[in-house]
């Protein structure tokens, strides 16, 4: 299995743990990664419920755009969204508002 699909079943794991994190947002978060460790996925919300998809399921609500190995940095906390946003490193693409809410969100949803 590979380290990104690990990390996306982590992200689900922690979500459905502890469903007060989704605080009632319904969105589809769409990860387009190149890289490495190409591929596409999904993680939708509805209001107190947490999936992770691989491929295209659904429309997204906010894309974002980065390589496998930046979205590792990402996720562990080596690398800071805003920084990786300013640098180019992330695209982001659709509800930017969303995109600002994705870090509290999975805030500790992955363990580094």
């Amino acid at each position: 299995m590979s380290a990104i699909k690990e990390i996306f079943q982590k992200i689900e794991q922690a979500l459905k743990a502890d469903p007060s994190k989704i605080g009632g947002l319904t969105a589809v978060y769409q990860f387009n990664l190149s890289g490495e460790e190409p591929g596409v996925y999904q993680i939708v919300l509805r209001s107190d419920s947490a999936d992770v998809v691989e491929g295209q399921q659904e429309t997204p609500n906010c894309t974002f755009i980065i390589s496998s190995e930046d979205f590792k940095d990402l996720v562990a906390g080596k690398l800071n969204g805003m920084t990786a946003f300013m640098s180019g490193k992330l695209r982001v693409e659709g509800d930017v508002s969303l995109a600002m809410r994705l870090e509290s969100l999975l805030g500790g949803a992955y363990p580094a």
